[in-house]
């Protein structure tokens, strides 16, 4: 029997053997699934969700729900004991790929190649970036900034104004290059580059105000 954690490092193997370029980000909140793995092409985004030996159909059909809203294709990875019957829990236009142990090793063996998901959502695929990310793009082609605007706004006037395969393959690159060791300082460089000015001037009024009561305590 196949586990979960014995089935991920050689899949990454295989998916780079298979794909080429990529870049796998594992466990992904997506809706109120956790998608297991998130492989990053150029142009497109895969999710992948294993089903080991070990694991049941139960929460499968709310995960195909989630998967489907963001990613532009999903594939399942389903160990020896699901192969015959994965095929009637997930769409058409998901891929499938068995695999399961052999006395040289782990076997994977393409079933059914992914196609193009057809409920994927934009908006829900955008909001995978954080926000400096999205910023990043609005550089790139030359968006206006909207600094007091929210993600939300930002990300529906993207889908307006840059064609979908520029799109898509802005959302790869800037997933390749995102760096999660600086999460916290690109997000704390972003808040302070893009504070609007209305608010700059509030701070302002309050530490001078701190400054005028501190002075009146000072002088009694």
């Amino acid at each position: 029997m196949l586990y979960d954690k014995d089935i991920r490092e050689p899949l990454f193997e295989f998916l780079e053997e298979t794909y080429g370029k990529m870049r796998i980000i594992e466990e992904k909140q997506v809706g109120r699934s956790r998608a297991d793995i998130v492989m990053v092409l150029p142009g497109r985004l895969t999710g992948i969700e294993i089903k080991s030996d070990a694991d049941t159909y139960v929460r499968l059909e709310r995960q195909v729900r989630d998967y489907d809203r963001y990613f532009d294709q999903n594939i399942v990875v389903a160990g020896s004991t699901h192969g015959a019957h994965v095929q009637e829990h997930v769409p058409e236009w998901w891929g499938i790929i068995t695999v399961e142990q052999t006395q040289e090793g782990i076997d994977f063996y393409i079933r059914r190649e992914a196609g193009k998901n057809p409920q994927m959502n934009w908006k829900r695929k955008l909001s995978l970036l954080w926000r400096p990310e999205l910023v990043h793009i609005q550089e790139l082609t030359q968006m206006p900034r909207y600094k007091e605007k929210s993600k939300a706004f930002v990300i529906e006037k993207m889908i307006q104004k840059v064609p979908e395969e520029q799109r898509s393959l802005l959302v790869s690159e800037e997933l390749f290059e995102r760096d999660y060791t600086r999460i916290e300082a690109v997000i704390r460089e972003y808040k302070s580059r893009n504070r609007p000015a209305s608010e700059k001037g509030t701070v302002g009024k309050r530490r001078a105000r701190r400054r005028r009561t501190g002075s009146r305590s000072g002088m009694m």
